[in-house]
């Protein structure tokens, strides 16, 4: 077994650390030499895989560099040609799309670009509880007796009898859900999860899939000597959805998050400026601000509110219309916190009494809110570093979702147990899915999953190692080193920001709030560092501090800018402590 790093071997918060080996150590040292860049900033980039010659382009990503062909995508070439018919010709267009962030965002995308073009479009959002995920029948029929074509977004891949049903309308699904054996009479079909794709495009969200297409239809318009609408300044919802569906961060997905993130920060688009400001972001935009502060508003109305909410206030030129709609998801986001604070607590018991080590952590409770068990699933992944399932029982039917780790394919074996009869219905993509099972068959399907993921390696790591990048001092932290670092981001799934250990430390700590810890800590030889511990009163870690004494701590964390007071400072989000 693997030294723990610094010999921690069980931290405040039960967890071992896992510092980089010699491998990485050296790789780093060799990097350092031949770029002379910072060493904590080389190892972030070996982390990465990045060689030293390599690096200063993998610094400055560029969307000309890494933007794929829209062509290189089945169906792609249709989609956009009859896309761009139906605005020429002024027919109805209908934009069917799901409920959370990422459907929002690819609707508000076409609606916009639509909108620049002087053209109306028809949103349309399923109520989650009352016709659930993706297309349906009525709805898809009442939608083409009013429309000439309908584009499904975020859904609609599976969809083969809501889509036939769809009569006197041609129908285009923009999606990224994994594809079954055969597709849905749809025209088109623009999916990189789809079977017949080769997969290397599968990372993107469905409004990457959006923004795709609408760069082929721009490419339409100009060979035609129009100018198309502008869609760099759009990319702010595709950094939104990309982050909020937790989509690597790696490749082209790195560089439309980090241009996404530009976009945002000029607050040009109503709906996140309201957002943003009811969500009182007093910092520019982050992957953390995309992730926890404004995807969680968008994603509310949809969850346990009116499911249009989120799109029409991302769409939505007016600034009157936007606060009032930031106004009412944010206190729809409240109420999903409350709600979700009952499931979750009641699932990790269920799902503690079941046993936390292996491949699979689940639980299921009757009246479970689907609209938070997302949400929970995800908090059960994250503190057992497993593939987790939630599932809300409401009469002989369990709806639930699914939440995965890195390297373990959830949506595929969702849908294998799907296909093998298991499941009423299941599918999603590599990070999340969603299902509905008969109450008698929960376990049977629960037990074939975890066989399924056990093959995939889940399980296998540890739910309390703590990956460190290195050892700092923390008279080396400065902002410089901080922006440095973030050079290398944005940070987020699959390209998780570097996380480093700061050894022996006298440490001067005090409440913050209810359960919030702040602190300054320095080892005697420089300037002292402050950190910030948020929660650490929900657990073992602010006790263990707050009453540290004379004790030395060795603590571990990111390293992040707080701007305040017109003053930025380099700070540790900190994560977790051990005794020295």
């Amino acid at each position: 077994m693997t030294r723990a790093f610094l010999g921690v071997e069980a931290s405040a918060t039960g967890r071992r650390w896992i510092g980089p080996g010699a491998e990485e150590d050296r790789l780093a040292e060799a990097m350092a030499q031949a770029t002379r860049l910072p060493a904590p900033l080389c190892r972030t980039l070996v982390r990465r895989g990045v060689a030293p010659d390599e690096a200063a382009r993998f610094l400055e990503p560029t969307l000309r560099d890494l933007l794929p062909d829209p062509l290189g995508l089945k169906d792609m070439g249709t989609a956009a040609a009859r896309f761009l018919r139906a605005v020429r010709a002024r027919e109805r267009i209908a934009v069917f799309a799901d409920y959370d962030v990422d459907g929002g965002a690819s609707a508000a995308l076409l609606m916009t670009w639509l909108r620049a073009l002087g053209r109306p479009a028809t949103l349309y959002i399923p109520d989650r509880i009352d016709e659930g995920y993706g297309p349906n029948v009525p709805a898809m029929q009442e939608l083409a007796a009013a429309h000439d074509l309908i584009v499904c977004v975020d859904c609609g891949t599976l969809s083969h009898d809501p889509i036939a049903a769809a009569k006197g309308a041609d129908v285009i699904v923009l999606d990224h859900h994994l594809g079954a054996e055969t597709l849905p009479p749809a025209l088109a079909v623009v999916n990189p999860n789809r079977q017949d794709e080769t997969g290397e495009l599968g990372h993107l969200c469905a409004a990457s899939v959006v923004f795709l297409m609408l760069v082929e239809a721009n490419r339409l318009l100009r060979a035609d000597g129009v100018p198309g609408p502008d869609l760099m300044a759009m990319l702010d919802l595709v950094a939104l959805a990309t982050v909020a569906d937790v989509a690597p961060l790696t490749g082209v997905n790195r560089a439309l998050v980090r241009q996404g993130l530009k976009v945002m920060a000029r607050r040009e688009r109503p709906g996140l400026v309201a957002l943003a400001d009811v969500a009182r972001m007093t910092e520019a935009p982050n992957t953390h601000a995309l992730g926890f502060l404004l995807g969680p508003r968008v994603n509310a109305g949809g969850r346990i509110g009116q499911a249009d909410l989120g799109a029409r206030l991302l769409a939505t030129a007016d600034a009157q219309e936007a606060a009032a709609l930031a106004e009412r998801l944010d206190q729809l986001n409240t109420e999903r916190r409350e709600i979700e604070m009952q499931v979750r607590l009641a699932a990790l018991a269920q799902a503690e009494a079941r046993g936390l080590d292996g491949p699979l952590v689940w639980a299921a409770g009757e009246g479970w809110h689907p609209g938070v068990v997302g949400i929970v699933a995800a908090r059960l992944k994250e503190a057992t570093n497993r593939p987790a399932v939630v599932i809300g029982l409401d009469g002989d039917l369990g709806k639930g979702s699914g939440r995965s780790v890195s390297g373990v394919d959830l949506g595929a074996a969702v849908h294998r147990i799907a296909a093998e009869g298991l499941l009423v219905k299941g599918g999603g993509h590599k990070m999340a899915a969603g299902l509905t099972v008969d109450r008698a068959r929960i376990e049977a399907a629960m037990e074939r999953l975890a066989d399924l993921l056990a093959r995939q390696g889940a399980g296998q790591g540890g739910p309390a190692d703590l990956r460190l990048d290195g050892l700092l001092m923390p008279a080396a932290v400065t902002p410089a080193l901080i922006e440095q670092i973030e050079a290398a981001g944005p940070f987020g799934a699959a390209a998780p920001a570097p996380r480093f250990a700061f050894a022996a430390q006298a440490v001067s700590a005090r409440r913050i709030g209810e359960s919030h810890l702040r602190l300054s800590f320095g080892d005697g030889t420089g300037p002292r560092l402050e950190a910030v511990a948020f929660g650490a009163f929900d657990g073992p870690l602010g006790p263990l501090l707050d009453a540290g004494g004379a004790n030395r701590f060795h603590l571990a964390g990111r390293l992040e800018l707080n701007s305040w007071g017109g003053r930025t400072r380099p700070q540790l989000r900190l994560e977790d402590a051990a005794r020295a």
